[in-house]
């Protein structure tokens, strides 16, 4: 590619480093005039192709930017290509800007972290995942055979040590049982989770969560917390239909 048609190329992507078309109006709509960096220091880990466009892993990890800015404030998740750009909006409070989970992708896309700290400042990193597609307009299993309703809004969690990051932190594993439907699928309208919190007894939210219908059916998303803290927590939450999330959650 000559010099001139790259910088065309830049200037359609608005210097977007995985090339993609969307991103300048999901920039102009997410981030507008606030200051912004593309960095390495925002991961995002998923497979370069996803067998299953419903259920594709996704690990988002911020840390590299704890001390920067004065801390993180938000974490949001989106795929450029997706129907549905928004994905999630994570704020870490007193939990580590780490998360793992898996979503929907109707075609290959960008999927990417946009971190904002809270100097304003946002750093957005992220990677390209191929997948086999269709995966937000076909209804879920549960869904197609109609059990979604026996199970709706239970909750499974648990605390495991993280033997990976050493012995000051723990894993804890959430699963909520929804059928996450994206409005997508002919005579079935969007029905999702759209917040979760988890709170010590003192009423204190360790992180908070919003989510959209690209979150996979009954989600499973893992959280990095500190090993020294309250045993007891509540986690919160509800669905767009007014249907109320509780549960209580020990370590």
């Amino acid at each position: 590619m000559g010099v001139s048609a790259w910088a065309a190329e830049q200037d359609h992507t608005g210097g977007d480093p995985l090339g993609s078309m969307q991103w300048p109006e999901l920039r102009k709509k997410y981030v507008g005039n606030a200051p912004m960096q593309f960095t390495d220091k925002v991961i995002v880990r998923t497979p370069a192709f996803a067998d299953d466009a419903m259920n594709v892993p996704l690990q988002v990890d911020a840390r590299a930017l704890g001390n920067v800015g004065g801390g993180i404030k938000s974490i949001l998740v989106m795929a450029d290509r997706n129907p549905i750009h928004e994905i999630l909006t994570f704020e870490p409070l007193r939990s580590a800007p780490v998360l793992a989970f898996r979503i929907k992708l109707e075609q290959g896309s960008p999927i990417r972290a946009l971190v904002q700290t809270k100097d304003g400042q946002w750093h957005v990193g992220g990677s390209f995942a191929q997948a086999a597609g269709g995966g937000c307009t076909v209804p879920g299993l549960t869904r197609a055979d109609g059990s979604w309703s026996k199970t709706l809004n239970q909750v499974h969690a648990k605390f495991f040590s993280n033997v990976l990051d050493g012995p000051n932190n723990r894993r804890l594993r959430v699963q909520i049982m929804h059928p996450m439907d994206t409005g997508l699928v002919a005579g079935i309208p969007a029905f999702h989770i759209e917040h979760l919190e988890l709170l010590d007894g003192t009423g204190q939210a360790w992180w908070r969560m919003e989510l959209h219908e690209p979150i996979s059916e009954n989600p499973l998303i893992t959280f990095e917390m500190p090993k020294e803290g309250p045993k007891d927590f509540t986690l919160k939450g509800r669905d767009n239909g007014g249907n109320r999330i509780e549960a209580e959650v020990r370590a």
